[in-house]
């Protein structure tokens, strides 16, 4: 019997992953982790075996880990050292535990080192010290999130105006939900070696297109208005959005992510850095991935949430 772990499974994205798993792969094979029993107590009582994983226990992850055929390695939410400090323990423990495949939601173009995103540096570094091990593994860089920017586009639906930094630049957003199911089929699939996986939507869009789809499905008349950099962080500012992810964020905000994460990306797009797409979303699932348009017919499923930025 083989040995599947999904860790964070009590986040918007594990929850997903850990749902859709189990009808790709025997019950049995599965253990499930999160940093708190309650996140995984619905889980055990389904009968799938779990396990309180802290990320900042090296030995502890050894004893959860120990000879597992694949662990996926859902990205922390939050950003820099400690970012990359959880993200080593958890590649030392797989090391340790003799796991044989690590599978790790990275972010497009990740190792692009001009691109100006924030976010990147963590995940070029997870990667680049995963590929220094003898780890096999699966990258699956993920684009922009949908949900994030539908959550934005019906926060400022009433003003009629949706200020960003991205200009003219495109990317194939993607549902978050999309994203997850790709990481169970990827650790579903025994076929998959020391490979990179664009995970992507089915369309490049501008976020003019974006917000014209919103208005197609929605009957309101949001219009894109460009702002620069500077003026980008001032708006998240009057927000009261923090710079960085070690900043106290508001609970429900339209934007639970750090300006500085949000901005950088937006430079990111707008440079044409981020316009990437491939069909390996399709190649690995046997389907398409969801269209804007029906994200935003759906809208109400299609939210960002709140993220969980102190886990």
């Amino acid at each position: 019997m083989t040995k599947n772990i999904v860790t964070g499974v009590d986040g918007n994205f594990g929850s997903i992953v850990a749902s859709k798993i189990q009808s790709l792969v025997p019950k049995e094979s599965l253990l499930f982790t999160a940093p708190t029993k309650q996140g995984i107590k619905e889980y055990a009582k389904q009968g799938i075996k779990t396990a309180v994983a802290d990320f900042n226990d090296v030995d502890g992850l050894v004893s959860i880990f120990e000879n597992a055929d694949t662990v996926l390695l859902i990205s922390m939410p939050f950003v820099g050292k400690r970012r990359r400090q959880a993200h080593k323990n958890v590649i030392d423990a797989c090391v340790k535990g003799n796991v044989k495949k690590i599978i790790y939601t990275s972010l497009v173009n990740a190792t692009d080192p001009t691109m100006p995103s924030i976010e990147k540096i963590d995940h070029a570094w997870t990667e680049s010290y995963i590929e220094a091990t003898e780890l096999d593994y699966i990258f699956l860089r993920n684009s922009q999130y949908a949900e994030a920017m539908i959550t934005n586009y019906f926060a400022i639906a009433d003003s009629g105006v949706l200020a960003n930094n991205q200009g003219a630049g495109k990317m194939a957003y993607i549902s978050r939900e999309d994203c997850a199911i790709a990481a169970a089929h990827a650790i579903a699939n025994p076929y998959l070696h020391h490979i990179i996986l664009n995970i992507n939507g089915p369309e490049q869009l501008t976020i003019t297109d974006f917000i014209n789809i919103g208005n197609q499905a929605t009957s309101n008349s949001v219009r894109y208005n460009e702002v620069s950099d500077d003026e980008q962080y001032a708006i998240f500012d009057k927000m009261g959005v923090p710079r960085t992810t070690e900043g106290k964020f508001k609970k429900g905000s339209a934007a639970p992510f750090s300006s500085e994460g949000m901005v950088t990306f937006g430079q990111s797009i707008r440079n044409g850095q981020m316009a990437i797409q491939s069909y390996d979303f399709q190649a690995v699932t046997g389907r398409k991935p969801r269209t804007v348009e029906y994200l935003f017919e759906n809208a109400d499923k299609y939210q960002i949430g709140d993220r969980h930025v102190d886990n």
